[in-house]
């Protein structure tokens, strides 16, 4: 089988990094399938892919849609002969549709809805998500598959398939320390969190977290670690953290590769996010035994098991959230790591079911 991969992101995010894992074990440890990616030119994932030995190909993505990504499209499923597009995102979803209404030959969609953002119920919405080509929908968490249900009217596309983890990469060494290298006291606890500046992570409640625990609680033991691509919305979070005088406590990155590797540093890892498909990087704190105090958000449930491997807390309520952190941090609650339950993870469990799938919608279309 021949599948293409499309992503329309710029950004390097948890998605993209699927991608990889998919491909790597169906590429290096599966030989059913031959992998191909179409990507944003000049994006993160671009660079990252450059520097791999990915089949990929670029093209332009100039605005949401772009003409020549489109093309890039249609020459790809003619030239490979594609037999399934695994979709990867909404702007690719819109791509991989116009392309299909422009040539009328593409093969079968499969698409992977990642978020836990409702579709809008708007027409051409609902029509690209509806579309005749899409014969399975992913959904990287029951969560999702509800949420996705209540727009697809035969809820037998939906099925779920959780993101996996490729734990070799696990034990990559960070190239620094966090605390060497942004002067940090060596007797400082650190919070961590990874996760890019979108409105979905919810930053305003990590930074109202710091606040209690900083100035109502007035605890200063602990600073604040966030890695992460900074947006439009950065200045917002800054702005908030000087007129809090929280500079001290907190420190934003930006974007570090392979972030992942540091989570070894954090002593407790802080995830306030307001809507989330699943959490990739719960997983990989998970893997790393780093207690998480985290929201009950989307698909987070399903791996943040509260009072067993970690504490939840509702949406924005940063008092809990700052509650559970102490509580954490002064051993009043011990995590649980299964290792057993990590397994359901993995990207090769990922891998199996996605290439399942594969095979049974190759079986319908001969």
């Amino acid at each position: 089988m021949n599948i293409l991969h499309v992503s329309g992101v710029a950004n390097w995010g948890g998605g993209e990094n699927q991608i990889e894992n998919l491909c790597y074990e169906l590429t290096f440890n599966n030989k059913e399938t031959n992998q191909f990616i179409i990507c944003v030119k000049n994006s993160e994932f671009h660079n990252r892919l450059k520097k791999s030995n990915y089949h990929f190909y670029s093209a332009p993505l100039r605005i949401k849609i772009d003409i020549r990504f489109v093309l890039k499209i249609i020459s790809v499923c003619k030239s490979k002969k594609i037999d399934i597009i695994h979709i990867h995102d909404p702007t690719a979803l819109t791509l991989c549709v116009l392309a299909d209404i422009f040539y009328q030959k593409l093969p079968p969609f499969i698409y992977n809805k990642k978020t836990a953002f409702p579709i809008k119920q708007k027409k051409k919405t609902l029509y690209k998500y509806n579309y005749k080509k899409i014969k399975k929908i992913i959904c990287v968490s029951n969560a999702v598959k509800n949420i996705t249900s209540k727009s697809i009217p035969d809820i037998n596309k939906l099925t779920v398939i959780h993101d996996g983890l490729r734990f070799d990469k696990m034990d990559k060494k960070a190239p620094f320390s966090l605390k060497e290298k942004y002067q940090i006291d060596s007797k400082k606890t650190i919070i961590g969190h990874i996760g890019n500046h979108i409105r979905a992570k919810n930053l305003l409640t990590f930074i109202d977290v710091i606040n209690e625990i900083v100035n109502v609680k007035k605890i200063t033991q602990f600073h604040f670690i966030q890695i992460g691509s900074f947006t439009e919305r950065t200045p917002v979070y800054l702005n908030k953290v000087k007129e809090l005088n929280l500079e001290k406590h907190v420190t934003f990155t930006g974007f570090i590769d392979d972030a992942s590797a540091f989570l070894p540093q954090f002593n407790i890892f802080l995830f306030t996010s307001q809507s989330e498909g699943l959490g990739q990087v719960l997983i990989e704190a998970y893997y790393s035994k780093i207690p998480v105090v985290a929201t009950n958000a989307g698909g987070i449930p399903e791996i943040v098991l509260d009072k067993k491997n970690g504490l939840l807390t509702e949406i924005g309520d940063h008092k809990n959230l700052a509650k559970n952190l102490i509580s954490i941090n002064k051993n009043e609650f011990t995590p649980n790591f299964d290792s057993q339950f990590l397994l359901n993870f993995s990207s090769k469990a990922m891998a199996e079911k996605t290439l399942q799938l594969y095979k049974e919608l190759v079986n319908i279309n001969k």
